[in-house]
């Protein structure tokens, strides 16, 4: 019997012209143009420009980010972008990156700072031009703090022993969550040794600090925004500086079931209960809702409520010393008034979502830090949080539907990667996506929807 097998026998030749490979990554390029990231970066890093200098650092810090945005993971991969000028423009040479990198390493908090005001000032255009898209489309804004393991393979600075027994980085992460219906966006990036403590105060002040100067100016302060953390920012100095005189962010922190606390919820009345409840308004089967107070609230700030649910464990969960009944208890304090409890642990327990943001960042530049010094794998996390700013930004801005919700992975593989053909003609360039691609209607209007929005003033 003669077969040919299941696939077609085609022949490769090097030597195609007019073909754009990763031709949807141009959604990335006109989010770049329309919210003006380009401009204010440029601005920003203008001290760091070198007379007569080629390129300049803002584009050249672009370029690595939309590398990165792509799926690549070190500095090299800007090469990707190097082969399409038709679609990136110009893109400097790896040493030409490597330098600037560098350059902004010893810069230090300066060039930190720098970086971060031009994130802060493009985020709330985005935003205002998002309209109802918008995190803050409520009044309201939930930023989630979380620490994520990053393994090294070797001696880089600031690898140490990790609290899994891994061996790495142990950095710090904010993001703004953007609800049931989109992704989140990343406004805090603290890069800490592997042996960093999780419940270190000290080190969520400064990654809520980093995270509230990216927001627009009114959510800076007041009840309107609210930081959500697990038990590792259930301190007293966290809690203390979250509620300061001047600032009164709401808050809602996981809390770890202290002998006191757990005594506590033993003296509950079956009364007392009240079931917890699904996103739809559904009750939750088999977990219930209560509220502690009286001496479990000595010594915290004023106002503070806390809120303890009891659930039935998933068959095979081990039980811990401070379940009860065969009841898996976890706790949260929350300073937020006038909401049924069952509602504030909904809101409470949706801060799982900032482990699927940093699932995102792990498929985005942060599975490894490929710098040997710590100084530079801080500037790596910076591009790291501008790839996934971009990832964030254009579908807020231009995708609809369950599109919005994609994550990196999805997006690379059913609108980045799609190929194009470059005509050009009147002296305008156009690239002409396959018909047959089953997104080349997605793309195309989200590229219709980023065209139409107003260019930066």
């Amino acid at each position: 019997m003669n077969t040919t097998g299941s696939y077609p026998r085609v022949r490769v030749e090097g030597n195609g012209r007019g073909v754009v490979s990763q031709a949807g990554s141009v959604l990335l390029v006109e989010t770049v143009r329309k919210s003006g990231l380009d401009t204010t970066l440029s601005a920003a890093l203008q001290r760091w420009r070198k007379p007569r200098a080629v390129h300049d650092p803002g584009k050249i810090l672009l370029d690595m980010a939309l590398a990165v945005a792509l799926g690549g993971d070190c500095l090299a991969d800007v090469a990707m972008l190097r082969a399409e000028p038709a679609v990136f423009g110009p893109v400097a040479s790896d040493p030409t990156v490597s330098r600037l990198v560098d350059a902004l390493a010893a810069a230090g908090p300066r060039a930190l700072a720098a970086i971060r005001r031009a994130r802060a000032d493009v985020r709330c255009r985005v935003w205002r031009l998002a309209g109802d898209a918008a995190p803050d489309a409520d009044g309201d804004v939930i930023v989630d703090i979380d620490g994520v393991l990053v393994l090294a393979h070797s001696e880089k600075e600031h690898a140490a022993k990790t609290w899994k027994k891994t061996f790495g980085h142990h950095p710090l992460f904010a993001f703004v969550d953007h609800g049931p219906g989109g992704s989140g966006e990343p406004v805090a990036g603290l890069l800490r040794p592997g042996n960093a403590g999780s419940n270190t105060a000290a080190d969520h002040i400064e990654a809520a600090r980093l995270a509230l100067a990216q927001l627009p100016k009114k959510y800076r302060r007041g009840r309107r925004t609210l930081i959500r953390t697990d038990s590792a920012g259930g301190t007293h100095d966290f809690l203390n500086w979250l509620t300061a005189r001047g600032r009164w962010l709401s808050y809602s922190v996981g809390m770890t079931i202290t002998d006191a606390i757990h005594q506590a919820v033993l003296r509950i009345p079956a009364s007392a209960w009240t079931p917890a409840v699904e996103p739809g308004g559904e009750i939750r089967d088999g977990a219930w809702v209560a509220e502690l107070a009286g001496d479990v609230l000595t010594g915290w700030p004023k106002g503070m409520r806390l809120v303890v649910r009891k659930e039935r464990p998933h068959p095979g969960a081990q039980l811990r010393f401070t379940d009860a009944d065969g009841m898996r208890l976890t706790c949260f304090a929350t300073s937020t008034t006038g909401t049924p409890i069952a509602y504030l642990e909904l809101r409470h327990r949706q801060r799982a979502r900032a482990e699927d943001r940093i699932r995102a960042a792990r498929d985005t530049g942060l599975r490894n830090l490929p710098l040997h010094d710590a100084a530079q794998n801080q500037v790596w996390l910076e591009i790291v949080q501008l790839a996934l700013d971009l990832l964030a930004w254009m579908p807020m801005l231009a995708l609809t539907g369950p599109a919005r919700r994609w994550e990196p992975k999805r997006m690379r593989l059913r609108l980045f990667s799609a190929a194009a053909q470059l005509v050009t003609t009147g002296r305008r360039s156009y690239l002409r996506l396959a018909r047959h691609w089953p997104w080349t209607d997605v793309i195309t209007g989200a590229f219709a929807r980023l065209h139409a929005l107003p260019d930066p003033g």
